[in-house]
């Protein structure tokens, strides 16, 4: 086979990127990934032929954080594909192009049947309304800590309302939803989104724990985290905090529906919006909780906006049915 041939050949096998307004967060997603004069040299460099993580490093002169934050934001725009490649060193990360071509359809939107514009809520994490609280545990804020680590009072200090950081061993936390959003039309399904991951002292990138997520103190899911996760800075952590702390989570999205309840792309519960009681009262309640009986009890660190990778605390997105 030529070269143009092989050429025409790869194209072919991948998949094409067609942008448009009605998914702006997708579309502004992929616009960021593009933005970058680094990034559009890395695409140039994988399609030339894949590459593992520390290779792009190495080829663009830039520390090994940076360039997986590079290969990150491309990876979460869909423009590339990121798997593991056994070595002699251990595990390292293979980079490949994932689309040929990219698009932006600026009037694709219009044809599209309206819909009202998702609601966005956001709870700061230190906002919860009840907790259980068992140490080894701790609080932060964005500048320091907000009480002694391993004692559960800082948790119930006035100042918890500024933490963006939790950390505990057992127990839960539980915050309260305001439903008006839910009420103002038909909803079509309800998004949680949150940044989680075990809790280990110092860290430790292997120390599974189960964590249970509840509405209105129904379950929902209990999902595994599979590690207190550090060895690199998380993206948004302040300058204070040490290296040898934990440091990222996993990026946790739940859906719920009129047919059942979703974890990434996963039915995980029967349950729905009407069964959970959501358009009922004046507000729902929102459990996480790491439960005495679970088979992993490794802690749990929830992330606010100014720790981890993502800028975040516990978001809430509401979609309406179509008009």
């Amino acid at each position: 086979m030529n070269m143009e041939a092989k050429h025409s050949e790869e194209i072919k096998n991948k998949r094409d990127i067609v942008m448009d307004l009605s998914d702006t967060e997708t579309t502004a997603k992929i616009c960021r990934a593009l933005s970058s004069e680094t990034r559009l040299e890395i695409l140039k460099c994988l399609v030339a032929k894949s590459m593992t993580i520390s290779e792009l490093a190495e080829a663009f002169y830039l520390p090994m954080s940076s360039m997986c934050l590079h290969i990150k934001t491309l990876k979460e725009a869909n423009l590339i594909t990121v798997i593991p490649k056994p070595g002699m060193r251990g595990s390292q990360k293979l980079c490949g192009i994932k689309t040929a071509n990219v698009s932006l359809d600026v009037f694709a939107h219009v044809s599209k049947i309206t819909r009202k514009p998702p609601v966005f809520v956001n709870m700061p994490i230190g906002h919860y309304c009840n907790c259980e609280i068992s140490p080894p545990c701790g609080i932060a804020s964005a500048v320091s800590y907000l009480y002694y680590e391993d004692t559960p009072y800082g948790f119930y200090s006035p100042d918890r309302t500024d933490a963006s950081l939790l950390w505990f061993t057992k127990g839960y936390l539980e915050y309260q939803f305001s439903n008006y959003s839910l009420l103002q039309d038909k909803p079509a399904q309800i998004e949680f989104s949150f940044e989680a991951c075990s809790e280990a002292p110092g860290y430790n990138n292997n120390w599974p724990s189960d964590i249970t997520f509840e509405l209105n103190h129904k379950k929902v899911v209990t999902f595994l985290t599979k590690g207190d996760y550090g060895g690199r800075k998380g993206i948004y952590n302040p300058s204070w905090w040490s290296e040898s702390n934990t440091q990222f989570g996993e990026y946790k999205k739940i859906h719920v529906t009129h047919h059942g309840c979703y974890m990434d792309n996963q039915k995980v519960s029967d349950e729905t919006i009407e069964s959970l009681g959501l358009l009922d009262n004046y507000y729902f309640s929102f459990i996480l909780k790491v439960a005495d009986d679970s088979q992993h009890i490794g802690g749990m660190n929830l992330f606010g906006k100014h720790f981890g990778d993502y800028a975040q605390d516990i978001v809430m997105k509401v979609e309406y049915e179509n008009n």
